[in-house]
């Protein structure tokens, strides 16, 4: 009777640990795909990584999708990758480097992203919005 339950504890302990390998992976390919996005200087495609929710609550507005249209992303370096806040939440900072197209100045920001895990989907969604870069 041990025996089954130390195997059952054991089995119970490798498929927590696939499905917490598979989070992650989850979130590398997530972030990754985020970033790719963000450097192609495609802001309305990222807004598709936001939270449905806060995306619905919270849509870009024209001026939005005017200034990111006067940027060109020129550096995003996530740095040290995310760091845990919670068991469904991730922070990551950001530096991102844009170049204004009508001045060609350029300026760094820093972008401090915040990501959830919806259990019920099994996806990742930013909840702290697009880099404003209106800001240094």
């Amino acid at each position: 009777m041990r025996r089954i339950l130390s195997i059952l504890a054991l089995l119970t302990v490798l498929l927590a640990g696939c499905a917490t390998q598979r989070r992650s992976d989850t979130l590398t390919t997530t972030i990754t795909a985020y970033g790719n996005t963000l450097r192609w200087g495609d802001f309305q495609s990222a807004a598709q990584f936001i939270d449905p929710t806060l995306r619905a609550a919270h849509p870009l507005s024209k001026l939005d999708v005017a200034r990111y249209k006067q940027v060109r992303v020129s550096d995003y370096d996530n740095g040290a990758g995310p760091v845990p806040l919670g068991a469904d939440d991730m922070q990551q900072t950001v530096h991102i480097s844009v170049i204004n197209i009508h001045t060609q100045s350029e300026r760094s920001i820093v972008d401090h992203q915040t990501w959830h895990y919806d259990e019920a989907t099994k996806h990742w969604w930013l909840t702290s919005g697009l880099p404003d870069i209106t800001r240094d």
